[in-house]
């Protein structure tokens, strides 16, 4: 395994530990896939990598910047996925977010589905929008995975 698959890993374990515990994403994980994104891409192309990892990061930070703003998805969400995109390049993260979107999809579902029959049961009570709330970083962890894996 490359050490850009490693960073995936380790990152994305962090940001998928912390999300579904605290709900919440510690600044220190997006940062630390930045830092890891940039020193591998630079390790591998030079200031061209540079230039790449600023560009995944760019899409990374604009490809859920209207969810954020629109009240749909955390700021945290938005900095990991620009994270990733320091890591991936623009290409690569496009598609992780492609992946992102389709496995956030089936996790919503699942969670409407698991929220119905717990009223069905009569278990649940008022529940607060937090708790409501489906941690995203899962699904975008997952959807850098898949788009680091090796085609054909």
């Amino acid at each position: 395994m490359t050490a850009q698959v490693w960073i995936a890993i380790l990152v994305g374990l962090a940001a998928t530990i912390d999300d579904l515990s605290r709900r919440h994403i510690a600044n220190w994980i997006p940062m630390a896939a930045l830092a890891g994104g940039f020193g591998w891409q630079l390790g591998q192309r030079g200031w061209t990598g540079g230039l790449v990892a600023l560009g995944g990061v760019a899409v990374g930070f604009a490809v859920f910047l209207v969810f954020y703003l629109l009240g749909g998805m955390g700021g945290g969400d938005v900095k990991l996925m620009a994270g990733f995109g320091a890591l991936l390049g623009a290409g690569r993260l496009l598609e992780a977010a492609l992946w992102t979107a389709g496995i956030g999809g089936i996790l919503a579902v699942g969670a409407l589905a698991w929220k119905t029959l717990r009223r069905n049961r009569q278990e649940s009570v008022a529940l607060n929008s937090e708790k409501d709330s489906i941690p995203y970083a899962p699904a975008i962890t997952l959807g850098v995975w898949l788009a680091l894996v090796p085609k054909g």
